[in-house]
């Protein structure tokens, strides 16, 4: 008899540890996000798609569907546990701040002083993200959420964290995951529509080379930079301030060893973070919804038209310059804030056309604009919509 309860006492102990373990608490989604989770990974590692940011998001997604019985604080959503307070930088804002510091730091905005006409490809481009913002409206998302998937155009994923934590937290996983997911296939929705769009005499147009900017030009810029901002849209100052503020860092030469830790283990260390809690946020029960299919559709939406609103701006400009000062409208992709991997298409694209015309410094420009009017369309939507 004694035996006998020892026995029906273990195998109550093993049923016991059985119902905290994962399998006891798995479900079909989260097998699911599993295998999306493993998905990015494959694709940051075999093909090379934005590996620094889809390795974190991916393996994120891994442990955020690990099931586990509720109420011992160690899921992200649990107020207490580690990686809830990590997340927390995600919800407040703090983690996309400090990734605009880094980018402010490593940033060389010479190419948009040498020509300030590039400015105006990075302000058009801003068309995908207010063209997505009606659009998903119309698909019967509240005008918050609207503006929080809208972002999504910007193809910059601090400014997609920055402003769906404070318009739409409950969508926060599904907009960020899509935005970074779209700036990893930016070479796969954008060459097609640069064709599409452009003569072959256009594809072969030869730019001006860039004038030498002054050091003093250069620390000027920053300063005049963030005034004329956030004077005109405040509510983008801890987006705008933060990149402004990391390049002056840079360019006055005398900070030296802070600018290289902005840039260099402080932006690692935050992009490792917002990717493993934003992906550890992607749970089966949250993320598998009919909203989180629409979010991805509008995102691809939105990058397409801003694609063909920067590449069909550049085309309108050239109408009204001379000979001679005509833009490649090859760099009018650049507009999207994909540092720098839109740039980096526009050089791809033009050297297909010519081998000798090289882009990347002339698309350098729009690229820069275009992550200044993303955060500055971002500041827009959040003063009307918050």
């Amino acid at each position: 008899m004694e035996n006998s309860g020892s026995l029906t006492f273990i195998i109550g102990q093993l049923g016991q540890f059985f119902q905290y373990t994962a399998f006891a608490n798995l479900t079909i989604g989260n097998i699911l996000m599993i295998l999306i989770g493993v998905c990015f990974i494959y694709l940051a590692i075999v093909r090379e798609y934005e590996p620094m940011v889809l390795v974190p998001i991916g393996f994120g997604i891994l442990i955020g569907n690990i099931a586990f019985h509720p109420g011992i604080q160690i899921g992200i959503f649990e107020n207490g546990s580690a990686l809830n307070y990590l997340y927390m930088g995600v919800l407040r804002g703090i983690y996309p701040s400090l990734i605009f510091l880094g980018i402010g730091a490593m940033t060389d905005f010479s190419a948009l002083i040498s020509n300030p006409k590039l400015i105006m490809i990075g302000i058009a481009t801003q068309l995908g993200i207010f063209s997505a913002y009606v659009i998903a409206v119309q698909f019967g998302f509240t005008p918050a959420e609207a503006g929080a998937i809208g972002i999504i155009g910007g193809a910059d994923g601090p400014t997609a964290i920055f402003l769906s934590s404070k318009l739409a937290p409950d969508l926060i996983g599904a907009i960020v995951i899509s935005a970074y997911a779209y700036m990893a296939l930016i070479p796969v929705l954008q060459p097609l529509f640069m064709k599409l769009l452009t003569t072959s005499k256009e594809r072969v147009i030869r730019m001006k080379p860039l004038r030498t900017v002054s050091q003093r030009e250069k620390i000027l810029f920053p300063i005049a930079g963030l005034l004329l901002t956030c004077l005109l849209v405040p509510a983008s100052l801890p987006l705008i301030g933060m990149l402004f503020f990391g390049n002056i860092l840079k360019e006055s030469t005398v900070t030296k060893r802070l600018a290289e830790t902005a840039k260099g283990a402080l932006i690692d260390i935050v992009t490792i973070l917002i990717g493993l809690t934003v992906g550890a946020s992607a749970q089966a029960a949250t993320f598998l919804t009919v909203k989180t299919f629409g979010i991805f559709a509008l995102g691809a939406v939105s990058i397409v038209i801003a694609t063909i609103g920067g590449v069909l701006f550049v085309k309108i400009m050239n109408l009204f310059l001379k000979e001679g000062n005509k833009i490649n409208p090859l760099i009018g992709n650049a507009g999207v804030a994909a540092i720098p991997g839109s740039a980096k298409i526009s050089q791809v694209i033009g050297l297909k056309y010519d081998k000798t015309n090289h882009l990347l410094m002339h698309a350098v420009g729009p690229n820069s604009a275009g992550l200044i009017g993303s955060a500055i369309a971002a500041g827009i939507l959040l003063s009307f919509l918050y």
